[in-house]
């Protein structure tokens, strides 16, 4: 190990400390008010852990500080270090209560609208300091490289550094608006209904393949990979979709009722599990921590409270599609 690495190894805590209060707030005077310190002394720590470690940690500038690159290769480690000192000093309750700062969510667009962002009120209420960033994209995003801090997927990512849990199982089902699930009655053909499905871009996605194989030739009305716009089209009446039983209440949607020759069909309705990711070395982090409690609970409550909305494939009310996951 060179002169430089065991120099940066054996920087304080109390110089961590001041620099993640530096990362925090953005202000060498911000952050000195809250660890109740002048701002000189603040200033002056984080040049000497910067000398220490032989790297710029930031930019000083007008506005404030500037995190540097290094300071964000950096950060992780900082709180796995305030998370250690937490366990040594303090009930894990007292942890908690202290979290604060930024986690970075990974969340499908669909997953995002309806479930995630309307959670935020109750997570804010619980915990005011942390901060999401909150990155609702179809493009997964590569949790061993801290792109996130913590994801949601329907496919467990591989990975020794990953934490992978189950929390959420749920079945899709097909389902119209109430007027026009009134309107069709007891389907006797998948192809005696307007469809809503999937755009060629995502043919091989399963529920899109359960349409092209049973519904072909009804009359396709939509085609499009934009889930909430499938949703907002079914409500207004265009047509009928398979969707996952939780996001029915959402738009008031109802299962489609259909003949008893149909059930077989049913039984390759796709059934979606939902996995809580993170990186290994940051569950501790209580930032990190309280944010995947928080989610566990919250999809278990979720989950829980919808499960009377799922049906049998005749469309009847039943005992329920909606699995609550290992949490």
């Amino acid at each position: 190990m060179s002169a430089k690495m065991q120099d940066a190894a054996e920087a304080r805590w109390d110089d961590v400390r001041i620099f993640l209060a530096a990362h925090r707030h953005k202000s060498l005077g911000a952050a000195a008010a809250h660890l109740g310190l002048d701002t000189s002394t603040v200033s002056r720590r984080v040049s000497v852990l910067e000398e220490t470690m032989g790297v710029r940690l930031f930019e000083r500038t007008r506005e404030g500080l500037l995190p540097t690159g290094a300071a964000e290769r950096v950060l992780a480690a900082a709180e796995a270090m305030e998370a250690a000192h937490g366990r040594l000093t303090r009930e894990a309750s007292d942890v908690e209560a202290e979290a604060e700062g930024v986690v970075r969510m990974s969340v499908a667009p669909g997953m995002a609208d309806a479930f995630v962002a309307p959670a935020l009120p109750r997570l804010r209420a619980r915990y005011p300091k942390i901060r999401i960033e909150l990155d609702a994209s179809v493009q997964p995003r590569d949790l061993t490289r801290y792109e996130a801090d913590l994801a949601l997927r329907s496919v467990p990512p591989q990975g020794a550094e990953l934490l992978v849990t189950k929390i959420a199982s749920a079945r899709w089902i097909v389902m119209g608006s109430p007027d026009q699930v009134k309107q069709l009655g007891r389907l006797r053909r998948w192809t005696d209904a307007p469809w809503i499905t999937w755009d060629r871009d995502l043919s091989s996605f399963g529920p899109s393949k359960w349409v092209a194989r049973y519904a072909s030739k009804a009359d396709i009305v939509l085609r499009t990979s934009h889930f909430a716009s499938q949703l907002t089209a079914a409500d207004a009446g265009l047509g009928i979709l398979l969707v996952p039983a939780p996001y029915g209440p959402l738009r008031k949607l109802r299962p489609v009722r259909f003949a008893e020759a149909l059930e077989p069909d049913t039984q390759a309705w796709p059934i979606d599990t939902l996995w809580l990711v993170g990186h290994r070395a940051l569950r501790d982090v209580p930032r990190v921590a309280v944010v995947w409690s928080f989610l566990a609970e919250e999809f278990r409550r979720v989950m829980d409270a919808r499960s009377s909305q799922s049906y049998t494939a005749r469309g009847g009310a039943a005992e329920s599609e909606v699995n609550r996951g290992d949490v």
